[in-house]
């Protein structure tokens, strides 16, 4: 089959680039709102962007009559977020997030999560998270009804039993982040496996045999 994606609807593009382009991780990102308190939204169109310097993205598409969401907002005023990874133990937590409540509305203690202080930025963290990122804007772009955010990573928190002895490796044992395949379809790491770079053969290797 074949997809014109100049002539397609858009809910079709969603539909196709959402069930192959996958797994996607999963940003349960906390805000906070003009009178101060959390605000959290899932959202599945992240991923990390660069390591120097280290940034994130963020792909948030307004609601569906137009306006703004109230993640948007916040960031727009604040200039600052929080990713916070998701887990099997909150992933419930994070689809309770994901309702569509009321602005005033805490999402973080909806969910039943606890916030804590950052250490760089006012917006909190949820302590739930086996990995949280303290994020500053570093820019925001403008794609019609879809705002692209790229924000710079200040601090990483990170709980102790997700890294090796070492504190420099992950525990693919402990953190086992889950993922937005398609739908209501999720998949989580439980089933890691290890893929070695074969070694090159000499003639290949860059220089061997140049003229």
């Amino acid at each position: 089959m074949e997809f014109d994606f100049t002539r397609l609807d858009p809910q079709d593009r969603y539909r196709l680039l959402t069930n192959f382009i996958g797994p996607r991780p999963i940003a349960l990102v906390s805000t906070r709102s003009e009178g101060g308190q959390d605000n959290a939204a899932p959202m599945s169109f992240f991923n990390v962007f660069s390591h120097d310097p280290a940034l994130v993205v963020l792909g948030i598409q307004t609601r569906p009559d137009g306006q703004e969401k109230d993640t948007v907002r916040n960031i727009r005023r604040e200039g600052e977020f929080v990713v916070n990874m998701v887990d099997m133990a909150l992933s419930q937590a994070m689809l309770v997030c994901g309702l569509g409540v009321a602005e005033d509305v805490d999402e973080v203690a909806l969910a039943g999560l606890t916030s804590a202080p950052c250490a760089h930025i006012r917006a909190r963290r949820i302590v739930e998270s086996p990995c949280a990122m303290e994020c500053r804007v570093d820019r925001l772009l403008e794609y019609g009804r879809r705002l692209l955010v790229i924000g710079e990573v200040v601090q990483m928190h990170v709980r102790r039993d997700c890294l090796d002895a070492a504190g420099r490796y992950v525990n693919p044992e402990v953190y086992q982040p889950i993922a937005r395949l398609h739908a209501d379809n999720y998949i989580t790491s439980d089933r890691q496996f290890v893929m070695p770079t074969p070694s090159m053969p000499v003639d290949a290797r860059v220089g061997a045999g140049a003229k």
